[in-house]
């Protein structure tokens, strides 16, 4: 198999801006701007979670026009994640933490690159290659630079179209994951009604009266480990789970002198600033108890008090209502600010429907808990797939 760089069989490398650091502010509507969370599972989601330009910021922010059959590829924050940009598309402009790679077809096809850059090949040049700090990411002369296999143009289309089939066997399990989150909501707005409105009319309490709210410890990057404990960051934090694909240690004999931000089940975490919040946030319920993660500066810990529910607080944040209330602060790092959080009043209904609610979400939580361990296993299948297809055994 021949090995080339990445300019070699390209015709762009090039990456994003943000419009505000040019004066010039995010729409309502408009041409939707992409970042790294509308990147994932290989998938381009240009629907949701989306902030919006307008044609004139489009028109000056040229060199990040993106079109159908670019492949892009994070690098920064969670670095890696790849798509291919689908034909039916609209006008799409990215930030610089997006690269857009437009390939020379002749040489490469889109789907094969997509597939190589998620590749443990990819992997290691890439992990070899970032830059390590409080945001982790590459340049555009490190993508350039990443050297591809390339087997004749016959040879990706039967590769891509194999991990295709692969694929959709991991996109249906997700979406039946996503299934039972749609079934929990639902489940509470039939119990409890919108929590902002609240047309039952539930007792209203503060939020700081029923839930402990901390930030993390600005952890120097620079005395980061390669082993001992985990520390959670904005990048290890997904909607409802935690990936730590991207992991930073601490030294492990300093536990409990950071104890204060130890992270245990039933925590909720989430991520304040960029390049991980986005119109909303993204917020996870912690499932299972790990003594041996502290909380890092810029990621919230909430923790419920007695009589209230982890899973009932965590619906409530998760509801668009919620997010509404939530505002992104434009200072030089933008951020959700606490204020947000302790200025919202909770809706506190009797201790016996919150208890039945924990219940309904306890079987919810072990039906998506059996679904991905299966999920491990497909991922597992498809990794392996992956490395056989771009070792030339596949």
């Amino acid at each position: 198999m021949t090995m080339v760089t990445l300019s070699d069989v390209t015709k762009i490398v090039t990456k994003g801006t943000t419009p505000t650091t040019l004066g010039m502010a995010f729409q309502e509507n408009g041409i939707p701007f992409i970042r790294v969370n509308n990147i994932h599972d290989k998938l381009l989601n240009f629907k949701d979670d989306v902030l919006y330009i307008d044609e004139q910021t489009h028109e000056k922010l040229s060199r990040s026009v993106i079109k159908p059959k670019d492949v892009l590829i994070s690098i920064a924050g969670s670095i890696g994640r790849s798509c291919v940009v689908p034909d039916d598309a609209p006008d799409l402009n990215c930030n610089q933490a997006v690269c857009i790679i437009r390939c020379d077809f002749e040489k490469i096809l889109p789907e094969y690159l997509s597939y190589w850059l998620g590749g443990e090949i990819a992997r290691s040049q890439i992990t070899n290659s970032k830059v390590t700090g409080v945001i982790q990411n590459l340049s555009l002369t490190q993508v350039k630079a990443l050297k591809v296999d390339l087997p004749p143009l016959a040879e990706q289309r039967r590769i891509a179209s194999i991990l295709d089939q692969a694929d959709e066997l991991r996109q249906k399990r997700q979406q039946a994951i996503e299934k039972l989150d749609q079934l929990l909501q639902a489940a509470f707005i039939d119990m409890f009604g919108d929590p902002v409105s609240n047309p039952k009319g539930w007792e209203k309490v503060k939020f700081e009266d029923e839930v402990e709210f901390l930030t993390g410890f600005a952890f120097k990057s620079a005395d980061f480990k390669d082993s001992g404990i985990k520390l959670c960051r904005g990048i290890n934090i997904l909607p409802n789970t935690l990936d730590w694909n991207d992991t930073a240690y601490w030294n492990e004999k300093e536990l409990e002198k950071y104890s204060r931000f130890k992270i245990l089940q039933n925590d909720i975490l989430v991520a304040m600033d960029r390049p991980w919040i986005s119109t909303g946030f993204k917020i996870t319920l912690v499932k299972e108890n790990d003594p041996n993660m502290l909380l890092v500066q810029r990621v919230a810990r909430l923790r419920v008090k007695e009589s209230f529910g982890a899973n009932f607080l965590f619906q409530i944040l998760s509801m668009p209502e919620f997010k509404k209330h939530c505002r992104i602060t434009e200072t030089t790092v933008p951020h959700i600010s606490p204020t947000d959080f302790k200025s919202f009043d909770l809706i506190k209904p009797a201790n016996h429907m919150i208890e039945k609610f924990e219940k309904i979400a306890n079987l919810i939580n072990i039906q998506k808990d059996k679904m991905r361990d299966s999920e491990v296993q497909n991922d597992n299948l498809f990794a392996s797939l992956q490395n056989q297809a771009f070792s030339g055994t596949l």
